[in-house]
């Protein structure tokens, strides 16, 4: 095993680190040079590299200690290694795609190369202690995507650090100590989310230390054309605290700028950058310029496409590595022959290295190559006599499979699919051995490309253990804000890991009176009003919830969510599988929508989140008791999740079940509200309502509707209730407030296709949703765009219009 060791922070400049560094910069390089050869050879599909950046990386791990966070992306290959969290060999295991979390332990083969990340679980799912590690955070592609949760991550340090209750909790914080390094590229800071992150954290004042990688251009783009004035720190000078840099100055960022080929300069830079940041909790940019990139921006293109022959001719001569060896030779480290022994040595380790990954990689897949060559030839042995062209054909597969020099699981699993297709007509003996193999096959692939989309832990929702709600004689009626302000006083009284952010969320108690007078109970430390800044919300959650608290985050409105869905899709709903159960946050997304009055306050976009959170619960109560029975369920389990709360339901009265800190409702179990006979409406939310006044009209005509909310729809209906329910009416409608197409369709390909409930049907299933547009203003607006009781009679009659015409007459 070939083992990059950790830089000691002590004694920046003596000769046996200023050589490791040079050791390291050189085997950083070389990996980059054969990652893209492996690319370009046809090993690898696709390589991104950190050449051109490794002196930056290598003082920013110098200033790095155990506790601390990067979060960064796929450029921090040298930063990674530099803290001994990257093995060469993992590099190019990760490069090839290697599925074997032995070889490539940041994601198992999930992500492409340089997307490093830290195993935070155990393999029972559970916490480590993250003050052990050299943290990184499983980074992202999407440019500016690392920033929100970089938020969030610093703010966990303020929170450890100022919150007394948290004193005692020494497996995720040594007393708020811990930085949080962000990395990114100087094109990407034109995103909006890195600018809603900087000024997220210098409100907050959270030890964040962003370092921004400045060479020049945003693939062929030019700074000029991506940042104002062409220069990110002359930018954020206004971001600048006043007074300095001592513990009397203004709120605000301490700003750093210096060039990416100055190590003494950059040693020095990151030494006081951290040092402010983890002392004083004072947000830090670093602005590394004049960086270069020998490669290009990945293996997609050359970069001599774009940039004119001065600007390379500058690259060369600037080049980090180059004038760090011109540095050490200046200052007599070393000789010339001292560092053509380490050059070689470099090289050596990143040839061997690659080497012994491939060798891994092709290692792992051959074993079921050569078992698939060997049952096509048994299988073409058995027809030699009887059908000669198929036999010949089964054997010019195995020969094919046989050929390949840089095989992949899939040839060998096509090739015996084509098998089977040629011998569908055979005999099941002749197919038994090759059906066997694919199913194995099937099952060992499921796992190493699609597990862990959630939580596998004992601490999974699915396996909370259900409470029922309990009522007595002496149980309330509340109205909706009540019995949530209820619910979450007792929470924050007994949970000191629960906190909650968003806007309005404080002092005013949330905007539906939620959270009212519980901020001057718990402090603004537990409940914290924000900004309006959906995406760092969200971010602030997720750091928070990878660091061991249990954030619940507000988005004030479901409509408002789109802001932060990149956030929320990218990031947090691939986390836990992207690391394959490595690292998870499991954050509450609390929201409200629905119905109320206006285009931007009545949204009910549930296709687009069934589309786009796969990895988060989404959760769908009809009343506020519901919820809060859901948010026992949650707060106990380790996933993520969005729950919508019914925006029109919090003035209506409910009773306050006896043990509302206790009852837990389970997840993927719908319930009968109304039991029927004729028609099965399936709904959720507050259409729970509406269809049953639609319900009860068609009560008046003799149509007897069975009306199912199903509750939560990721997951969905895990019993089969539904199905059920259609064995006995035979007809089914979904109804829900979001567009045509949307979460009904949806629904309708569970019951139907998931769980084969057509087979029941006497008649078509229907759909009843909102219109296309979004719900106009006014109660008239609401009427003729969303589906009212008046429209759920009209869906169903027409069914039983359709199969009893004499007995439903048609109404119009």
């Amino acid at each position: 095993m070939i083992v990059n060791q950790p830089i000691d922070s002590t004694d920046f400049l003596s000769r046996e680190h200023v050589l490791a560094d040079y050791r390291l910069a050189c085997e950083s390089r070389q990996a980059s040079l054969l990652g893209r050869k492996d690319v370009m050879g046809g090993r690898a599909k696709f390589g991104i590299f950190g050449d051109g950046k490794e002196l930056a990386q290598l003082a920013a791990a110098r200033a790095f200690q155990k506790g601390d966070f990067r979060s960064g992306y796929y450029r921090d290959q040298t930063f990674v290694a530099a803290l001994g969290e990257l093995q060469w060999t993992e590099f190019f295991a990760q490069l090839y795609a290697h599925t074997d979390l032995a070889y490539d332990p940041n994601t198992a083969g999930r992500s492409m190369n340089g997307h490093f990340a830290t195993r935070w679980l155990d393999e029972q799912g559970h916490w480590k202690a993250q003050t052990d590690f050299y943290n990184s955070v499983c980074d992202i592609a999407p440019t500016a995507g690392q920033m929100p949760r970089s938020v969030g991550l610093a703010y966990a340090s303020k929170l450890y650090r100022d919150n007394p209750g948290l004193a005692g909790i020494t497996q995720f914080s040594h007393g708020g100590n811990e930085v949080t390094f962000a990395t990114i590229g100087d094109a990407s800071t034109s995103q909006g989310m890195f600018w809603e992150t900087m000024n997220a954290a210098g409100v907050l004042q959270v030890p964040l230390l962003v370092s921004v990688w400045d060479d020049g251009y945003g693939i062929s783009v030019p700074v000029e054309l991506q940042t104002t004035k062409g220069n990110i720190s002359k930018v954020m000078a206004g971001f600048q605290r006043d007074g300095g840099t001592d513990g009397h100055a203004d709120k605000g960022f301490a700003i750093f700028t210096v060039n990416g080929w100055d190590y003494a300069k950059l040693l020095e830079t990151y030494e006081k950058a951290a040092h402010i940041c983890r002392t004083e909790h004072v947000p830090v940019l670093v602005h590394v310029q004049e960086l270069t990139q020998p490669q290009g921006h990945s293996s997609s293109g050359s970069h001599e496409r774009y940039k004119p022959t001065e600007r390379l001719d500058w690259e060369r001569a600037h080049d980090c590595n180059v004038q760090f060896r011109n540095w050490i030779l200046a200052n007599s480290y070393a000789s010339e022959a001292e560092l053509a022994v380490i050059e070689k040595e470099a090289k050596d380790v990143a040839r061997d290295a690659r080497n012994t990954a491939w060798k891994a990689f092709i290692g792992s897949i051959l074993p079921d190559h050569q078992e698939a060559v060997r049952l096509l030839e048994q299988a073409a042995n058995g027809l030699a006599t009887t059908n000669a062209t198929t036999a010949s054909a089964l054997l010019t597969l195995g020969a094919d499979l046989q050929k390949e020099t840089s095989p992949l699981r899939r040839d060998a699993v096509t090739a015996v699919r084509k098998a089977l297709r040629l011998l569908r007509t055979q005999p099941i003996e002749q197919r038994q051995a090759l059906i066997s193999w694919l199913e194995r096959n099937n099952i060992e692939n499921a796992d190493r490309f699609s597990s862990h989309l959630y939580s596998q832990s004992d601490e999974s929702p699915m396996r909370v253990e259900p409470v029922e709600a309990v009522y007595s004689d002496e149980s309330p009626m509340l109205d909706g804000y009540l019995v949530m302000q209820r619910y979450f006083d007792g929470l924050f009284g007994r949970n000191p890991l629960v906190v909650a952010i968003g806007e309005d969320v404080g002092h005013i108690g949330d905007v539906n009176q939620g959270f009212a007078g519980l901020q001057e109970k718990y402090g603004h430390l537990r409940i914290t009003d924000t900004g309006i800044r959906e995406t760092t919300i969200i971010g602030q959650g997720i750091g928070l919830a990878m660091r061991g608290l249990r954030p619940i985050v507000e988005i004030q409105y479901f409509d408002y969510i789109f802001y932060a869905l990149a956030t929320l899709t990218d990031d947090l709903a691939t986390l836990h599988y992207r690391t394959k159960g490595g690292q998870k946050a499991p954050v509450i997304v609390r929201t409200r929508g629905h119905r109320l009055e206006g285009i931007w306050h009545s949204g009910s976009p549930m296709g687009a989140m069934l589309n786009s959170l796969r990895g988060i619960h989404v959760l769908v109560p009809r009343n506020m008791v519901q919820a809060a029975g859901f948010y026992n369920t949650l707060i106990k389990s380790d996933d993520p999740a969005l729950l919508v709360e019914c925006l029109n339901g919090y003035r209506l009265k409910e009773r306050l079940p006896d043990n509302l800190a206790d009852f837990c409702l389970p997840l993927g179990i719908p319930e009968v509200l109304q039991e029927g006979t004729d028609v099965t409406v399936v709904t959720y939310g507050s259409m729970c309502r509406i269809v049953l006044e639609g319900a009860s009209l068609l009560a008046e005509v003799g149509v007897s509707v069975e009306v199912i909310d199903v509750q939560t729809l990721l997951p969905f209906d895990i019993t089969g209730r539904i199905v059920d329910s259609i064995r006995k009416t035979n007809r089914v409608v979904f109804a829900d407030e979001d567009f045509p197409g949307g979460a009904t369709a949806y629904m309708m390909q569970q019951v139907l296709e998931e769980q084969n409930g057509y087979a029941y049907l006497d008649s078509a299933p229907r759909t009843l949703t909102a219109k296309a547009h979004r719900p106009p203003y006014g109660s008239d607006g609401d009427y003729f765009s969303k589906p009212s009781p008046d429209d759920v009679f009209d869906a169903v009659y027409a069914l039983m219009n359709e199969a009893e015409p004499n007995r439903f007459p048609a109404v119009y």
